[in-house]
C-alpha cells in the first residue's frame, strides 16, 4: 500500500481527497495545523498536526511516513483576505510551498500534485486553456503562481515533476454525507445561498447588470469529490512516470448566480430572500474551463452536474448540527 502526504488533509478539498485515496487503496497521511481543517474531517489514515512553515516538522513526518507522493493542499485561500493581507498570503503559500518542496528533496520524494487555482489565470482574454495568459488580479492567484514557477524550475533542474491542478468554483459534498463544506467564516456563494435557506435569511447578489445571458456572474462548479478523483488520477499520473503538466478542473460549463438561486431553491424546497447589490471590484463577468487537457492527459471527467452539487451540499447543511461549533 503506498503511503500519501495530504497537508492541508483536513480541509475541504484534502479530506475529501483522502477518502477518494483510502478507496482506491492508498494511506492517506494528513499534515494540518487545524486553523481552518477539522479534526472531525480525518477519518481515512493518521492526523500530524503541523504548520506547512515549519520545514523541520515536515521532514520529521516525511521520514517517519515516507511517502511515495504528496498532494499539497496547505495554505491561505480567501481571495477577498488576500487583499488585506498580502504578506500572509505569500509567507503561507509561498514560504510553506518552499518549506515543502525542499523537505520532499531532501528525503527524495519525487512526486508532488499541487492545489493550485484558475485565479491565477486573472481576466479571461478568451477560453481559458491551460496556455491562456496567467496575469493574477489578487495577491491568493499571485502566491499560487508563485509556487508554480518555482515547481517548473524544480522539474527542469532535479527529479521531481508535478501536476498542477488549477481549480476552478469547488463545491458540493461527499454523497455519503460522512463530510462537506464547513468554513467560518463562509464566503463562497453556494453555502451561503443554503444557509440562506436554512435560516430564512437573506442571501446577497453582488452584481446584476455583467454582459452575462442573465446580467449576473456566471461561474463553473466542479463537484469536490470530482476534485477528489482528479488527484487521485494526477498520483496516477506521476507513479507511470509521465511528465510533469498543468490541467484545469473544471466543468467546461457555466452556471449564473441567478441560476444557483433557482436551484437552491428547487432542492431545498424555500423561497431564497435576494438583496441585490452593485458589483464587487475584481469580479470578472464569467469563468469557465476547457477542461480538455484534464479528460484526455489524466482520463477524468466530472459526474456532478450543478443540481446535484446543490443536492448533496443540501444534505450536508441541512443534517450536520456540529457544523456550527467554532472548534476544530
Amino acid at each position: 500500500m503506498k503511503t500519501i502526504l495530504v497537508t492541508g488533509g483536513a480541509g475541504y478539498i484534502g479530506s475529501h481527497t483522502c477518502l477518494a485515496l483510502a478507496k482506491r487503496g492508498y494511506a492517506p497521511i494528513v499534515f494540518d495545523n487545524l486553523v481552518n481543517g477539522h479534526r472531525k474531517f480525518v477519518n481515512w489514515g493518521p492526523l500530524e498536526v503541523g504548520d506547512i512553515r515549519d520545514k523541520e516538522r515536515l521532514e520529521a513526518v516525511i521520514r517517519k511516513y515516507q511517502p511515495a507522493a504528496i498532494i499539497h493542499f496547505a495554505g491561505l485561500i480567501e481571495v477577498g483576505q488576500s487583499f488585506l493581507d498580502p504578506s500572509a498570503f505569500f509567507e503561507t503559500n509561498v514560504g510553506g510551498s518552499i518549506a515543502l518542496l525542499s523537505a520532499a528533496l531532501k528525503a527524495g520524494v519525487d512526486k508532488i500534485v499541487f492545489s493550485s487555482t484558475c485565479a491565477t489565470y486573472g481576466i479571461p482574454q478568451g477560453q481559458l486553456k491551460e496556455d491562456h495568459p496567467q496575469l493574477p488580479i489578487n495577491p491568493y492567484g499571485r502566491s499560487k503562481l508563485i509556487v508554480e514557477q518555482i515547481l517548473d524550475e524544480l522539474s527542469a533542474n532535479t527529479p521531481m515533476r508535478f501536476v498542477k491542478l488549477r481549480y476552478f468554483n469547488a463545491a458540493g459534498a461527499d454523497p455519503g454525507g460522512q463530510i462537506g463544506e464547513w468554513h467560518s467564516p463562509e464566503t463562497h456563494v453556494i453555502p451561503l445561498a443554503l444557509e440562506a435557506a436554512l435560516k430564512r435569511s437573506t442571501f446577497k447578489v453582488f452584481g446584476t447588470d455583467y454582459s452575462t445571458r442573465d446580467g449576473t456572474c456566471i461561474r463553473d462548479f466542479v463537484h469536490v469529490s470530482d476534485l477528489a478523483d482528479a488527484h487521485c488520477q494526477a498520483v496516477e499520473h506521476l507513479f507511470t512516470g509521465r511528465k510533469s503538466i498543468a490541467v484545469n478542473l473544471g466543468t467546461g460549463l457555466g452556471t449564473s448566480v441567478r441560476e444557483i438561486i433557482e436551484c437552491v431553491e428547487r432542492v431545498s424546497g424555500r423561497p431564497l430572500a435576494v438583496d441585490y447589490l452593485p458589483r464587487r471590484e475584481g469580479d470578472p463577468p464569467e469563468l469557465v474551463a476547457d477542461n480538455s487537457l484534464a479528460k484526455s492527459v489524466l482520463n477524468w471527467k466530472p459526474r456532478f452536474d450543478t443540481y446535484a452539487i446543490i443536492e448533496t451540499a443540501w444534505k450536508w447543511h441541512s443534517t450536520a448540527p456540529w457544523r456550527t461549533s467554532t472548534a476544530p
